[in-house]
């Protein structure tokens, strides 16, 4: 039997998980550029930008958590009226975890917690979140589509499937009922139970699910532009190059394939989408861009402790 000392040590890290291993991660990713680059280099072009920019992009890129919120209780009118600070810490809570743990397993702590906070089922959860995961997916490469659509030889054939694209989700909506019957008809037993929820994780009405959808564009559009802009203030040129490299960065956060704390995996996908929209490929651009891609994370990393900092006076959350 556990000692009352013992269940305690127990308790107060059960407690603190959470904290506890968003500080390993941070310590290990700042000796890490210590070790590749150096904090003073860092720091000198954070110096370089400006303590206004930097300022002005974590309130603009925190306030899309605001956002994000608020499309989860549309999407549960009923389950969270009236307490839109505890929903908000939720999402920050469920949004740390995300950043910070490996390979998307953050996303389990979502159905938990809208379960034991406002008593939503595990299953209508899940299917509600991953519903708003394919919204985000579509959303990132709607945005990706506007380089290539402006970069096609045909530009009104280009713009055309962008914009048919664009209405997918809409389209989508519409048809649902036949589409789901289908589905019903050609899968076998277990993806049935799985097509059902995708249903029941669906808005209530077209009115509803257009709300999402818009929320949804306007939340990655603010948080694209906000990452075009300081990586352009990092000196990542020409603008089609930081365009790719926020799409870069951000797709590899919506992923399956991302690394504790997106360490490694979020500068690689903004490296990655800025050469493929341009970024010299030269050693000494690429260093560069290497480290203006790791400040660009830094970002992202400061506006979710900013933003879960925010909700932590919105009560704490009942032991699960």
């Amino acid at each position: 039997m556990n000692s009352p000392a013992g269940a305690s040590r127990q308790s107060w890290f059960g407690r603190n998980r959470m904290t506890l291993l968003t500080i390993v991660i941070v310590a290990a990713y700042a000796l890490f550029i210590e070790w590749f680059w150096g904090w003073s280099a860092i720091i000198a072009q954070w110096a370089a930008v400006g303590v206004m920019p930097i300022l002005v992009a974590l309130a603009l890129l925190t306030s899309t958590y605001f956002l994000r919120t608020w499309r989860i209780l549309d999407y549960f009118p009923r389950e969270t009226a009236g307490r839109f600070g505890t929903l908000f810490r939720v999402t920050q809570v469920h949004n740390l975890l995300n950043i910070m743990l490996p390979l998307r397993t953050g996303e389990t702590s979502f159905p938990v917690l809208m379960r034991a906070e406002f008593g939503i089922p595990l299953t209508r959860a899940t299917s509600a979140l991953l519903v708003m995961r394919l919204l985000d997916l579509h959303a990132l490469l709607a945005a990706a589509g506007i380089g290539f659509a402006a970069a096609a030889p045909d530009a009104v054939l280009a713009w055309l499937l962008w914009t048919a694209f664009l209405l997918l989700p809409i389209t989508a909506f519409l048809v649902r009922k036949p589409l789901l019957r289908f589905g019903l008809r050609i899968f076998p037993a277990k993806a049935q139970g799985f097509l059902t929820e995708i249903d029941n994780g669906l808005p209530a009405d077209a009115t509803a699910f257009g709300r999402a959808w818009a929320m949804t564009a306007v939340n990655w559009l603010v948080k694209v532009v906000v990452l075009v802009w300081a990586l352009s203030l990092m000196g990542v040129s020409p603008l089609t190059a930081s365009f790719g490299g926020a799409l870069g960065g951000e797709l590899s956060s919506v992923l399956p394939v991302h690394a504790p704390g997106g360490v490694g995996t979020y500068p690689a996908g903004i490296t990655a989408g800025a050469v493929a929209l341009g970024a010299p490929g030269g050693k000494a651009a690429l260093a560069a861009l290497a480290q203006a891609s790791v400040n660009a994370h830094l970002l992202i990393i400061v506006s979710a402790l900013t933003g879960t900092a925010i909700s932590l006076p919105f009560g704490r959350r009942r032991q699960l």
